[in-house]
């Protein structure tokens, strides 16, 4: 076909959307730019973790090669996530690189926050969007036992400050609620929310522990979540977007930001699912609760076009998996699938 059947396999990746055997079409892409953190969240990082080489890490113009690729397919939405973003060194250069691809219209970051105030300008600039921060408690000496270091919590605390100071938009609190834990602090974040105007999110504890020991019973619902808020403050639910992880609501009587309940396991959303994830190694993940990956790293790094790549990425998210929503119709026993920190949520 020579010149003519390239240019026309091209056309046709452009605007063929990147869709699965069950229908589901995908917007959204993650990426995990490192496997590092300096945190050591129980939930997410063992006590020792082994870290990727570095060489095996993809590089900033191979993460903007297959950002790239998937945009012509469809993708419009990037979320940068580790690991820990921000211990990969001038992470604003790959959120330039990627704010020059058209197709994509928003790029956002989950961080623990630890160096967002001393990077938050520098990412504005690049063209970052929004930002979210995970933040597991609002009493420092708990928060320093959550994260496995001492003395942090108002430094993160100053990142979320600088963070809505230099402009972006929204930035949102990501909450893992755990019984025993953090599950009394439930009303305590919805009054973060109320005060400060931050969407905070509550998030299910799923089977992602960095030490192998997931343990269901460790899991707040999130129906829970919700009854304990509106014991205090009645809420409204906003109509769910398509695609969107969590179900929002805002307060009753419009004060202050929103509420999100990310229900993953006990009413998981898997059904209009728009993801896809890149590992920081090179590995598509279709599903995170899926052990299923396909190495795209060795295409890169053994001179595969562009339409090769793109035709091996659109086979692997065919075969995306249906969902935690068939293991709870099965009524099958969902255990430990990786650690977080692999993957990047």
């Amino acid at each position: 076909m020579g010149s003519d059947g390239k240019r026309n396999v091209a056309l046709e990746h452009k605007t063929e959307p990147l869709r699965d055997r069950f229908g589901r079409v995908a917007r959204k892409l993650r990426i995990s730019v490192t496997d590092r953190c300096n945190f050591r969240c129980d939930f997410c990082m063992p006590v020792k973790p082994v870290w990727l080489p570095k060489s095996e890490i993809l590089t900033y113009e191979e993460i903007a090669r297959i950002a790239r690729i998937l945009a012509r397919m469809g993708v419009t939405k990037i979320r940068l996530s580790g690991g820990e973003p921000l211990m990969r060194r001038d992470l604003d250069i790959l959120v330039a690189m990627l704010r020059e691809i058209p197709e994509v219209k928003t790029i956002a970051m989950t961080t623990n926050g630890f160096y967002l105030s001393e990077m938050a300008e520098r990412l504005k600039k690049a063209g970052l969007d929004s930002v979210t921060v995970s933040l597991h408690s609002l009493k420092p000496e708990r928060y320093d036992e959550v994260v496995g270091r001492k003395g942090v919590f108002e430094r993160v605390m100053e990142g979320l400050k600088v963070a809505r100071e230099v402009g972006l938009n929204p930035v949102k609190v990501n909450v893992v609620v755990t019984r025993g834990c953090n599950d009394d602090e439930i009303l305590d974040f919805a009054e973060l929310a109320r005060k400060s105007n931050l969407t905070v999110r509550f998030i299910e504890y799923m089977p992602f522990d960095g030490r192998k020991l997931w343990r269901p019973e460790l899991l707040v619902p999130g129906e829970e979540i919700v009854r304990t808020i509106e014991s205090v403050y009645p809420l409204t639910p906003l109509p769910r977007e398509q695609g969107s992880t969590a179900q929002v609501y805002r307060f009753a009587d419009g004060i202050g930001g929103e509420i999100g309940i990310i229900t993953s396991m006990t009413s998981p959303f898997c059904g209009d699912c728009d993801r896809i994830r890149l590992t920081a190694d090179g590995k598509i993940v279709p599903c995170m609760f899926s052990r299923d990956e396909y190495d795209v790293k060795s295409l890169l790094r053994s001179g595969a076009t562009d339409e090769e790549i793109a035709g091996f990425i659109r086979d692997a998210f065919y075969r995306k998996f249906e969902g935690v929503e068939s293991l709870l119709r099965e009524q099958k026993v969902i255990a430990h699938v990786r650690p977080m920190y692999q993957l990047g949520g």
